[in-house]
């Protein structure tokens, strides 16, 4: 990964963060409790510890994460 695209996916977590808006789905089965974050090719796993902490769990792009 590249610096700017390092820097689009903290741009992404941090406006999440702020606002609750972002390509957030929320994942079932064994992962059911956490979520996914899409930022383009990029997706970002997460859970959410407390309500004001968001736990990030992994990052992959698209077509190594599922």
């Amino acid at each position: 990964m590249d610096r700017s695209e390092a820097e689009r996916i903290l741009r992404a977590l941090e406006v999440f963060a702020a606002t609750g808006r972002g390509d957030v789905k929320a994942l079932q089965g064994e992962l059911k409790g956490r979520y996914r974050l899409r930022i383009g090719k990029w997706r970002l796993f997460f859970a959410l510890d407390q309500p004001a902490i968001v736990l990030v769990i992994g990052i992959d792009n698209r077509g190594q994460a599922y």
